[in-house]
C-alpha cells in the first residue's frame, strides 16, 4: 500500500498536506502570482529534502515558502534552516489564527488564507551561486513539466477537458 495515494480528483494532490496547509499554498500562490512569480508545491532538492512551496520571479529568483498550518507544526519541524541553500529568500506562510512571535524575526513571514495574502515581513536576500541556481531551475522545469504532463495524462484518461490555456499543450 502506498504511503502517499494520488487524489483521482486531482492528480496533483498528494494526500501530504492538510486542509489547513492546502488553504495557505491557495492564498500565497494566489497572492504572488500576481507579481509574476510562478510556483512548484513540493519540490525535492538535492539534499533530499522537499521544499513546500518554492516560486520563481520573473527574473529567475527563488523564494522558499515554509507552511507551517499551526504551533504545533511549527515546532515539530526544525528543517527549515537546511532550505537557505536553495533559495534567494526563505519565508514562512502561516494563517491569522497562529500566533506570529512564534516565528523568526529574521525570516521572512506572510499571512494567508484560501483567498490571498500579506507580506508581514520580507526575507533577507541572499543570491544563490551560479551553479546552484542552474541545477535548481532544472529541478524546478523539470518538475513543472512532469506535473504538466500528470494533469494533461489525467484528464485524456478521464475525457475532461482541459482547463483555458493548457489545450494548444494536448498535442492533437
Amino acid at each position: 500500500m502506498p504511503i502517499v495515494e494520488i487524489n483521482p480528483a486531482n492528480p496533483l494532490v498528494d494526500g501530504r498536506q492538510s486542509q489547513r496547509a492546502l488553504e495557505i499554498r491557495r492564498g500565497v500562490v494566489r497572492h504572488f502570482s500576481q507579481t509574476g512569480m510562478t510556483f512548484v508545491s513540493e519540490l525535492p532538492l538535492s539534499s533530499g529534502r522537499r521544499a513546500d512551496l518554492i516560486g520563481m520571479d520573473r527574473k529567475g529568483r527563488f523564494t522558499i515558502i515554509e507552511i507551517k498550518s499551526s504551533i504545533g507544526d511549527f515546532r515539530a519541524d526544525s528543517k527549515w534552516p537546511d532550505y537557505h541553500g536553495f533559495c534567494d529568500a526563505f519565508c514562512f506562510a502561516t494563517l491569522p489564527d497562529v500566533p506570529q512571535d512564534i516565528f523568526p524575526r529574521d525570516q521572512g513571514l506572510v499571512i494567508a488564507d484560501g483567498y490571498g495574502a500579506e507580506i508581514i515581513r520580507s526575507g533577507e536576500i541572499e543570491p544563490l551561486a551560479g551553479a546552484t541556481r542552474k541545477a535548481l531551475t532544472l529541478r524546478f522545469a523539470r518538475a513543472a513539466a512532469a506535473r504538466l504532463e500528470r494533469v494533461l495524462a489525467h484528464h485524456e484518461a478521464h475525457g475532461l477537458a482541459l482547463p483555458d490555456g493548457l489545450d494548444a499543450l494536448s498535442g492533437d
